[in-house]
C-alpha cells in the first residue's frame, strides 16, 4: 500500500508549523506515529479555537 504524496506532504506540513520540528525528524516517524501526532495537534487547535469563542 503506498500513502498519497498529498497527503504525506499535509502532515509533515501540519507537524512542522505546529511543532516547529525538522523535516528529518517528522520523516524519521512511522506513519502511525505521525498520523497520530497530526490527529492530537488537530484536537489542541480545535479546542482552543472553542475557547476563543
Amino acid at each position: 500500500m503506498t500513502y498519497a504524496t498529498d497527503r504525506l506532504h499535509e502532515e509533515i506540513a501540519y507537524v512542522a508549523y505546529h511543532f516547529h520540528w525538522s523535516l528529518e525528524d517528522i520523516l524519521d516517524l512511522e506513519h502511525f506515529d505521525r498520523r497520530r501526532y497530526a490527529g492530537e495537534i488537530a484536537s489542541l487547535v480545535t479546542r482552543a479555537a472553542a475557547a476563543e469563542g
